[in-house]
């Protein structure tokens, strides 16, 4: 028990107040005002240990906070790690890099112990509040969050508002007279300001408010999580500039209310909440969008509305660069909707950190594999012949030219071969050669395709499998390409599949 003058006056000895600066040189002065070489001697060596103790505390406190070290940035494209991941601050995570994409909690088609089975997988997995919204009562009452609970405890979690494969509808985000209820810990004006946005679940529509959104997020205990934000005005349509501005005020009003409500959690606090950059095609919003989130308090930044159609790409990359040139470098950037390796270059060229890897599913889905060549090394052309088969394969790839990137796309992209067609039914290579996963060491195009024509859920399984590790391998290509300076072949590379 420390003496009575060391703490705070009349409360709990173990508050330790003297830590703090004007406390314990209030006390270093009462002890010198005190005669005698003892006494003095004793003010000094308290003097030196307090000092000791209140820099090792704030040491303590800094080294638990997340950080992002860059090691290289060339030509806007950023290599480096991001530190100190976690509520207890044990995890690191590499950067250019992606999320493990989920349902519910879980790798789509795979068990966890199927999932360990696949090299390469990112350290956070990404979650969709729009699977969890109608049951989080359940984890309510769980109250040891979602990652015990799907049995993932010591993954990285990121809670994101929408599933990137489901199309949402717009016209949902709600300006109606709010409840005491709304209210609360809000500045909302009733009747003024927006109330809700809406996700989509197997139920159909939950509308999220401020107080109901924090509520789940209470429930569930993320690691990171996106904040409420109105991301209808995306850079795939015209967007007139009163609905851009529109977007990006509410964004804004969600995201301060949101950090209020975070600092009342002692459940939250280690949370890290990440802004939302809106404003549509429309660059006088988004550079205002980035500038005032880049204000507040936000642990990342999430790049939204800039997937689209091919057409409005090099509009949508124009206006990447501009934005990301607002934020600071010391904070992550994630983007939404962007998943196909050609536009996760271009997107890395510009600064873009984290992606989402819901493409591996959707080819998986298709009953494709994921067959394109990211081996950056002399005589690519060499490299692609061998790991796709054969010469009339490529030219096969060539034409599937036809390519969406929003929604469940059941275009079949040049990345991938379909492995429901009949040249298949007696293919017995590996679905790529040298490829080190468990469906290409263990089993043929041949039988994949047996699998796929029977209905067989094992077809999914082995396919998910080989998706998974092939996307997770391109982007250790791009960390190493980074490392190398030799990021220009790798993009060439693909970029030729691409075409």
């Amino acid at each position: 028990m420390l003496p009575d003058w060391l703490c705070t006056g009349g409360g709990d000895s173990g508050d330790l107040e003297f830590c703090k600066p004007h406390t314990w040189r209030k006390t270093v002065k009462s002890l010198r005002n005190l005669k005698g070489k003892k006494v003095g001697r004793f003010a000094d060596v308290m003097e030196l240990l307090l000092t000791l103790m209140f820099f090792s505390h704030q040491d303590l406190e800094e080294s638990f906070r997340m950080k992002l070290s860059l090691t290289k940035v060339v030509n806007g494209c950023r290599l480096g790690k991001i530190k100190n991941l976690s509520k207890t601050g044990d995890h690191t995570m590499d950067i250019p890099g992606c999320l493990l994409y989920t349902k519910t909690g879980s790798a789509p088609h795979l068990t966890h112990h199927t999932l360990h089975c696949i090299h390469g997988v990112p350290a956070m997995a990404q979650l969709t509040l729009s699977s969890l919204a109608e049951h989080y009562e359940v984890l309510a009452e769980y109250k040891e969050g979602v990652g015990k609970f799907i049995g993932m405890p010591e993954s990285l979690l990121y809670c994101s508002l929408h599933d990137p494969v489901s199309p949402c509808p717009a016209g949902y985000v709600t300006n109606k007279v709010c409840s005491q209820k709304d209210l609360h810990g809000c500045n909302f004006v009733p009747g003024s300001q927006p109330t809700s946005v809406s996700v989509w679940g197997v139920g159909g529509r939950v509308e999220m408010t401020v107080s109901k959104f924090m509520a789940i997020q209470q429930a569930l205990q993320p690691d990171w999580f996106q904040c409420l934000s109105d991301g209808e005005a995306s850079c795939a349509e015209t967007n007139s500039l009163k609905r851009a501005r529109k977007s990006v005020d509410r964004s804004l009003l969600f995201l301060d209310n949101c950090l209020r409500l975070q600092e009342e959690s002692e459940v939250l606090k280690k949370s890290v909440i990440i802004g939302v950059i809106e404003g549509g095609d429309v660059m006088e919003e988004r550079l205002r969008s980035a500038r005032e989130t880049a204000k507040r308090p936000v642990g990342g930044f999430l790049l939204d509305g800039f997937h689209g159609n091919p057409t409005t790409l090099e509009t949508r990359l124009h206006l990447l660069s501009s934005v990301t040139a607002e934020l600071p470098e010391d904070k992550p950037r994630l983007i939404c909707g962007v998943s196909r390796p050609d536009e996760v270059l271009e997107c890395i060229e510009r600064g873009v950190d984290l992606f989402e890897s819901f493409f591996p599913y959707q080819v998986t889905e298709r009953g494709c594999a994921l067959t394109f060549s990211f081996d950056y090394q002399p005589n690519p052309e060499e490299t692609l012949l061998q790991q796709n088969g054969t010469q009339e394969e490529i030219k096969y790839a060539d034409q599937a030219k036809k390519i969406k990137t929003t929604g469940c796309n059941q275009e079949k992209t040049s990345f991938e071969i379909n492995l429901k067609e009949k040249k298949y039914q007696e293919d017995f290579d590996p679905l790529v050669r040298g490829c080190s996963c468990y469906c290409c060491k263990n089993h043929t195009r041949a039988y994949i395709h047996h699998l796929l024509v029977t209905n067989e859920l094992l077809a999914g399984v082995l396919l998910m499998i080989h998706n998974f590790e092939h996307y997770f391998g391109f982007f250790h290509s791009i960390r190493e390409a980074l490392k190398s300076d030799r990021l220009a072949k790798l993009k060439e590379l693909i970029c030729r599949q691409a075409s």
